[in-house]
């Protein structure tokens, strides 16, 4: 598959995560930030583990903890806290400077040197989406700035890590995604149980939202997600991410009545001018490049190749 390709379908999962806010916010109880993550992971986790029938072997289950708790464990919950306690908009705004923490991160753990460019295509992203969502309303929470900056760090850390690591010799990324989400869903369940408490009562309309956030925003999109990671460089990967907030804004325009101005249409074209500008200008692959041991061999299949700069 060509290159274009795996971009466009890498490209899904953030275009499925923009459903999200919507979703949580219309469909699922309220304030269960830990129940809601728990249940987004955990049955995505077993499904694909139960399709993918492999587990992990020596220092993988390790990794795969570190990976589902950078990943999911600790991502999901945070998300859904920001995503109770701020408006989708500016819960968006405080993500957009993932591209920005994984050039800094692919510095210091791929020796991917940051270019000017990438800095600069970070910065006009995360300005586009702040365009988008500047009308948002609401008194500045802090504990939802902090879950959402700290929900970004997180998923950006086990973005860079899942590219560092790659996988093992002979193993898919639907395994590697079935071994996070299992991962990070048994790290939320006891969590959600101890803090919240026994878990709510639930409308159909709660079932039907947390069907698909299981099934098509986290199994499959995962799945992309991964899949992608293994085969295109961190930051593009990362660079796809401000689809998510400019998909929120579209869904809010078009299923809850949102209004989209002028200026936030000028900014949907910053920041989608962003996320394709993070995919052009990506140096050829350097021939042997390694970062030590990983899997089975001297260069873990996701690493070979990796340009040590963008």
């Amino acid at each position: 598959m060509n290159r274009t390709a795996t971009i466009l379908l890498t490209a899904l999962a953030p275009v499925s995560w923009g459903t999200t806010y919507a979703v949580t916010t219309e469909l699922l109880p309220a304030d269960r930030p830990l129940f809601t993550g728990m249940m987004r992971a955990l049955p995505a986790g077993l499904v694909l583990l139960a399709l993918a029938r492999v587990l992990p072997r020596g220092v993988w289950w390790g990794k795969a903890a570190v990976l589902g708790a950078l990943n999911i464990g600790a991502f999901f919950p945070l998300l859904f806290l920001s995503a109770y306690r701020l408006p989708g908009g500016m819960a968006a705004v405080v993500g957009s400077v993932g591209p920005l923490i994984v050039v800094g991160l692919s510095a210091a753990l791929l020796g991917q040197r940051p270019t000017t460019r990438s800095v600069l295509t970070g910065l006009v992203a995360a300005f586009g989406v702040s365009l988008v969502v500047l009308k948002a309303a609401g008194a500045l929470d802090v504990l939802g700035v902090t879950a959402a900056f700290a929900s970004t760090a997180s998923m950006s850390a086990g973005t860079v890590l899942t590219k560092r690591w790659g996988r093992p010799d002979g193993v898919g990324p639907l395994a590697l995604t079935a071994w996070q989400l299992t991962a990070g869903g048994l790290l939320i369940a006891p969590l959600a149980l101890l803090v919240e408490g026994a878990p709510p009562a639930l409308d159909g309309r709660a079932v039907g939202g947390y069907v698909y956030l299981a099934l098509a925003n986290t199994a499959i999109a995962y799945w992309l997600w991964f899949r992608g990671i293994g085969r295109l460089t961190a930051t593009q990967v990362t660079f796809l991410g401000p689809l998510s907030p400019l998909t929120a804004a579209v869904v809010g325009w078009a299923a809850l009545g949102q209004t989209l101005t002028p200026l936030q249409l000028a900014g949907m074209t910053l920041a989608f001018g962003a996320t394709v500008a993070g995919q052009l200008g990506v140096r050829q692959p350097t021939v042997g490049r390694t970062f030590g041991p990983a899997g089975g061999n001297g260069a873990p299949e996701a690493l070979r190749g990796v340009p040590r700069a963008l």
